[in-house]
């Protein structure tokens, strides 16, 4: 009886633990991701800018869209 007990417990602070990290690691990537945001068209400007190329909207977009294709 008490082996079971033991097996039992074990299992159950397995799943409350996973549960527990999950949810904490949850809420700090939000909170990275909100004082470290990805980069957005501001970001691409600036940096072209100082590569010393004078973007163009279309540019921009390339840029952006090459980008999320490579998520």
């Amino acid at each position: 009886m008490s082996l079971w007990l033991a097996i039992t417990l074990i299992v159950v602070a397995l799943i409350v633990g996973a549960l527990l990290g999950f949810f904490i690691s949850q809420k700090y990537f939000k909170r990275y991701l909100e004082k470290n945001p990805p980069i957005n068209e501001q970001m691409v400007r600036a940096m072209m800018t100082q590569m010393g190329r004078k973007p163009s909207e279309k540019q921009v977009r390339q840029v952006l869209n090459s980008m999320n294709q490579h998520k």
